[in-house]
Protein backbone atom coordinates (compact mmCIF):
# COMPACT_ATOMS: atom_id res chain seq x y z
CA UNK A 1 0.00 0.00 0.00
CA UNK A 2 2.72 2.27 0.14
CA UNK A 3 2.83 3.29 -3.61
CA UNK A 4 -0.97 4.37 -2.91
CA UNK A 5 -0.26 6.64 0.25
CA UNK A 6 3.04 8.06 -1.73
CA UNK A 7 0.60 9.14 -4.53
CA UNK A 8 -1.74 10.19 -2.17
CA UNK A 9 0.79 12.68 -0.94
CA UNK A 10 2.30 13.31 -4.01
CA UNK A 11 -1.06 14.45 -5.01
CA UNK A 12 -1.34 17.31 -1.81
CA UNK A 13 2.12 18.32 -2.88
CA UNK A 14 0.62 19.15 -6.29
CA UNK A 15 -2.73 21.10 -4.81
CA UNK A 16 0.12 22.84 -2.59
CA UNK A 17 1.78 24.08 -5.64
CA UNK A 18 5.25 22.19 -4.64
CA UNK A 19 5.32 20.30 -7.47
CA UNK A 20 9.11 19.68 -6.94
CA UNK A 21 8.40 17.60 -3.31
CA UNK A 22 5.51 15.63 -5.16
CA UNK A 23 7.99 14.41 -7.99
CA UNK A 24 10.40 13.39 -4.96
CA UNK A 25 7.64 11.47 -3.55
CA UNK A 26 6.54 10.06 -6.51
CA UNK A 27 10.44 8.68 -6.89
CA UNK A 28 9.80 7.22 -3.75
CA UNK A 29 7.00 5.13 -4.95
CA UNK A 30 8.04 4.41 -7.59
CA UNK A 31 11.30 2.63 -5.77
CA UNK A 32 8.59 0.71 -3.57
CA UNK A 33 6.64 -0.15 -7.04
CA UNK A 34 10.19 -1.54 -8.18
CA UNK A 35 11.04 -3.27 -4.94
CA UNK A 36 7.84 -5.12 -4.59
CA UNK A 37 6.63 -5.63 -8.39
CA UNK A 38 2.66 -4.32 -6.95
CA UNK A 39 1.82 -2.56 -10.27
CA UNK A 40 -2.02 -2.04 -9.24
CA UNK A 41 -1.24 1.57 -8.33
CA UNK A 42 1.44 2.25 -10.88
CA UNK A 43 -0.62 4.11 -13.53
CA UNK A 44 -1.34 6.95 -10.89
CA UNK A 45 2.17 7.33 -10.41
CA UNK A 46 2.79 7.92 -14.26
CA UNK A 47 -0.25 10.25 -14.31
CA UNK A 48 0.68 12.37 -11.23
CA UNK A 49 4.03 12.41 -12.19
CA UNK A 50 2.65 14.69 -15.58
CA UNK A 51 0.86 16.67 -13.82
CA UNK A 52 3.51 17.41 -10.98
CA UNK A 53 5.80 18.21 -14.52
CA UNK A 54 3.35 20.20 -16.03
CA UNK A 55 2.89 21.95 -13.29
CA UNK A 56 6.80 22.52 -12.69
CA UNK A 57 6.96 23.91 -15.78
CA UNK A 58 4.39 26.67 -15.44
CA UNK A 59 1.69 26.05 -17.60
CA UNK A 60 0.40 23.83 -20.46
CA UNK A 61 1.67 25.90 -23.15
CA UNK A 62 5.81 24.86 -22.00
CA UNK A 63 8.18 24.51 -24.31
CA UNK A 64 8.25 21.48 -26.97
CA UNK A 65 10.53 19.24 -25.20
CA UNK A 66 8.42 19.17 -21.80
CA UNK A 67 4.59 18.83 -23.34
CA UNK A 68 6.28 15.48 -24.86
CA UNK A 69 7.46 14.19 -21.83
CA UNK A 70 4.19 15.25 -19.97
CA UNK A 71 2.16 13.28 -22.69
CA UNK A 72 4.05 10.18 -22.11
CA UNK A 73 3.98 10.11 -18.92
CA UNK A 74 -0.18 10.57 -19.14
CA UNK A 75 0.28 8.17 -22.32
CA UNK A 76 2.20 5.36 -20.08
CA UNK A 77 -0.60 6.05 -17.21
CA UNK A 78 -3.30 5.29 -19.60
CA UNK A 79 -1.42 2.39 -21.39
CA UNK A 80 -0.81 0.59 -18.30
CA UNK A 81 -4.57 1.46 -16.50
CA UNK A 82 -6.19 0.13 -19.70
CA UNK A 83 -3.79 -3.50 -19.50
CA UNK A 84 -5.24 -3.99 -15.77
CA UNK A 85 -8.32 -3.21 -15.87
CA UNK A 86 -8.28 -0.23 -13.97
CA UNK A 87 -10.72 1.82 -15.80
CA UNK A 88 -11.09 4.32 -12.27
CA UNK A 89 -7.46 5.16 -13.12
CA UNK A 90 -7.57 4.94 -17.14
CA UNK A 91 -10.58 8.27 -16.59
CA UNK A 92 -8.32 9.70 -14.63
CA UNK A 93 -5.47 9.29 -17.40
CA UNK A 94 -7.95 10.20 -19.91
CA UNK A 95 -9.18 13.50 -17.91
CA UNK A 96 -5.51 14.54 -17.78
CA UNK A 97 -4.31 14.03 -21.60
CA UNK A 98 -7.34 15.50 -22.35
CA UNK A 99 -6.75 18.86 -20.87
CA UNK A 100 -3.11 18.68 -22.30
CA UNK A 101 -4.69 18.37 -25.77
CA UNK A 102 -7.31 20.84 -25.50
CA UNK A 103 -4.86 23.70 -24.37
CA UNK A 104 -2.38 22.52 -27.84
CA UNK A 105 -5.82 22.79 -29.65
CA UNK A 106 -6.36 19.32 -29.98
CA UNK A 107 -9.94 19.10 -28.94
CA UNK A 108 -10.91 16.26 -31.48
CA UNK A 109 -7.94 13.59 -30.04
CA UNK A 110 -9.11 14.89 -26.52
CA UNK A 111 -12.48 14.15 -27.27
CA UNK A 112 -12.07 11.05 -28.81
CA UNK A 113 -9.70 9.64 -26.09
CA UNK A 114 -12.05 10.68 -22.99
CA UNK A 115 -14.72 9.58 -24.75
CA UNK A 116 -13.93 6.30 -25.61
CA UNK A 117 -12.90 5.81 -21.75
CA UNK A 118 -16.01 7.51 -20.64
CA UNK A 119 -18.32 5.34 -22.47
CA UNK A 120 -17.04 2.17 -21.31
CA UNK A 121 -18.97 3.25 -17.71
CA UNK A 122 -22.48 2.09 -16.81
CA UNK A 123 -22.58 3.04 -13.22
CA UNK A 124 -20.94 6.16 -11.02
CA UNK A 125 -22.14 9.21 -12.90
CA UNK A 126 -22.15 11.39 -9.59
CA UNK A 127 -18.55 10.27 -8.58
CA UNK A 128 -16.18 13.40 -9.33
CA UNK A 129 -14.06 12.09 -12.08
CA UNK A 130 -17.06 11.28 -14.43
CA UNK A 131 -18.50 14.45 -13.23
CA UNK A 132 -15.29 15.94 -14.56
CA UNK A 133 -15.36 14.06 -17.68
CA UNK A 134 -18.52 14.57 -18.50
CA UNK A 135 -18.14 18.47 -18.17
CA UNK A 136 -14.80 18.55 -20.43
CA UNK A 137 -16.30 16.48 -23.06
CA UNK A 138 -19.39 19.02 -23.08
CA UNK A 139 -16.68 21.82 -23.27
CA UNK A 140 -14.89 19.78 -25.77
Amino acid sequence: MRPYFLALLAELYQRLGQATEGLAVLAEAQEAVDKSGERSWAPELYRLKGELTLQRSGDRTAGTESQSEIETYFQQSLEMASRIGAKSLELRAALSLSRLWQQQGRRAEARRVLGDVYGRFTEGFDTADLQEARTLLAEL
